[in-house]
C-alpha cells in the first residue's frame, strides 16, 4: 500500500446519491482477484455505452477529470454490498479519496484497508466543493484537514489505526509483521510460564 501524507489534486464531482457497489463496479467484473485493471471496469455502466464507446456527457469521460484523485461523491456514497472490488476499482483508476457528507460504513472500512481515503464533510464544505467542480483541494492525513477551494479548512474523522497505516503505507498484515518481534518475545514469556 501506498503512504498517504498529503494529497492536492482537482476534483470530480458526482453529486449522485445512493451510489451502491454495484454501480462503482458491477457485478460481472468481480471474478477478478487482482486489483490491476479495475479502474477500466469503474462506474461501466454510467460511463460506456452497450456497443462500448464511452457516453461523452459522464463525467470521468470528459476530459476535465483526466488525472484528478479526489472524488466527490454524493450522500450514501457506497452503499450496498460490501464487495472490496469498489475501493480497489477508484484506487486503480487513479482516486485517492472519496469526499461525501455520509459514506457506507462498509465501503470505508474496506476503502481504508486497500489506501483509499473517505472524507466525510459537512453540508457547508460540501456545498462549497459542489460550486467549484475541477478546483484544486488539498488533504492532510496528519491533520486530518482538506482545504476547500477558497482555502478555508475542514478537519475530518478517521480512526486512529487507519491513519497510522496510510501514514505508514502499511496494511493490517504488514503491520502485524512488523511486530513480529514483540509477538515472538510475548509469546517467549507465555511458553515459559507454562
Amino acid at each position: 500500500m501506498d503512504k498517504i501524507t498529503t494529497i492536492t489534486s482537482r476534483t470530480v464531482v458526482l453529486p449522485v446519491e445512493n451510489v451502491d457497489t454495484d454501480q462503482i463496479i458491477p457485478a460481472r467484473f468481480l471474478k477478478a482477484t487482482s486489483k490491476v485493471g479495475l479502474g477500466t471496469k469503474l462506474f461501466a455502466d454510467w460511463r460506456f455505452a452497450a456497443d462500448g464507446t464511452q457516453k461523452p456527457d459522464f463525467v470521468l469521460n470528459q476530459p476535465a477529470a483526466a488525472g484528478a484523485a479526489v472524488l466527490v461523491a454524493g450522500d450514501n456514497f457506497g452503499c450496498g454490498s460490501s464487495r472490496e472490488h469498489a475501493p480497489w476499482a477508484l484506487y486503480d483508476y487513479g482516486f485517492r479519496a472519496v469526499v461525501s457528507t455520509s459514506i457506507a460504513d462498509i465501503f470505508r472500512n474496506n476503502s481504508l484497508k486497500n489506501g483509499l481515503l473517505p472524507i466525510v464533510v459537512d453540508a457547508a464544505a460540501y456545498a462549497k466543493l459542489l460550486a467549484a467542480p475541477g478546483a484544486e483541494v488539498s488533504v492532510s492525513v496528519a491533520d486530518q484537514t482538506l482545504t476547500l477551494p477558497d482555502g478555508s479548512k475542514v478537519t475530518f474523522p478517521i480512526d486512529p489505526f487507519a491513519r497510522y497505516c496510510l501514514l505508514h503505507g502499511v496494511d493490517e498484515l504488514e503491520f502485524l509483521l512488523t511486530q513480529e518481534d514483540a509477538i515472538a518475545a510475548f509469546e517467549t514469556r507465555r511458553t515459559n510460564r507454562a
